[in-house]
């Protein structure tokens, strides 16, 4: 039932997929998770009272790991720009210029793709709040580890942020990008740490 192609892929020499890929898919899975909760919610007469809320969460939940499942991919070509820019040639002026417009073009969708990762599992994040909360007691730990899987996915994406806005010669982009990268984390680790905590206590 396990298929192990990319956890395959992930463990050889090939430089993608790599943290980003990872994440997404981590991402995707916590997703996965969140959705088994809602799944075992809807069409109970103990949930009736938010059947509906919990079906836009599963609503959204797919397209979420849908998009993250894509991001998969978004990652790993916008890596080979980025790399193809590092092997350039920089012995002249003429070619180190050429080499630093690559490059700094390459930076954007290198950090444009974590950052996308990052707001969706802000997302999945936000559905395991609702769904620990309100969703079948029976799946509570699940809702939990969605939650944990989600913040680690969050965290893992922001140092392929972290890393390329150091290498970024636009000083505004690179801290417009920096920002939203914190409060990415600030926002998702936060609903995170506290479903974890509050399904530590139920379980307790």
């Amino acid at each position: 039932m396990v298929d192990t192609e990319f956890v395959d892929a992930l463990a050889s020499k090939a430089p993608t997929p790599g943290g980003g890929g990872a994440s997404a898919y981590a991402g995707a899975l916590a997703s996965a998770l969140a959705s088994m909760v809602g799944n075992l919610t809807v069409g109970k007469k103990k949930y009736a009272a938010v059947e509906e809320r919990v079906q836009a969460e599963l609503l959204e939940l797919e397209d979420t790991r849908v998009r993250l499942l894509e991001l998969i991919d978004a990652d790993a070509e916008a890596f080979a720009p980025l790399a193809a820019a590092y092997g350039m040639p920089k012995g002249t002026e003429e070619e180190a210029a050429a080499q630093q417009a690559a490059l700094q073009a390459a930076l954007v969708d290198a950090c444009e793709v974590p950052l996308e990762i990052m707001r969706q599992c802000v997302q999945v994040v936000e559905s395991c709040v609702f769904l620990a909360k309100h969703g079948s007691v029976l799946a509570v730990s699940d809702a939990g580890a969605g939650a944990v899987l989600a913040k680690a996915a969050l965290l893992a994406a922001s140092l392929n942020v972290r890393i390329n806005i150091g290498s970024m010669a636009d000083g505004a982009r690179a801290a417009a990008y920096r920002d939203e990268m914190e409060d990415l984390i600030a926002a998702g680790g936060a609903l995170a740490d506290d479903v974890y905590a509050d399904v530590v206590e139920r379980l307790d």
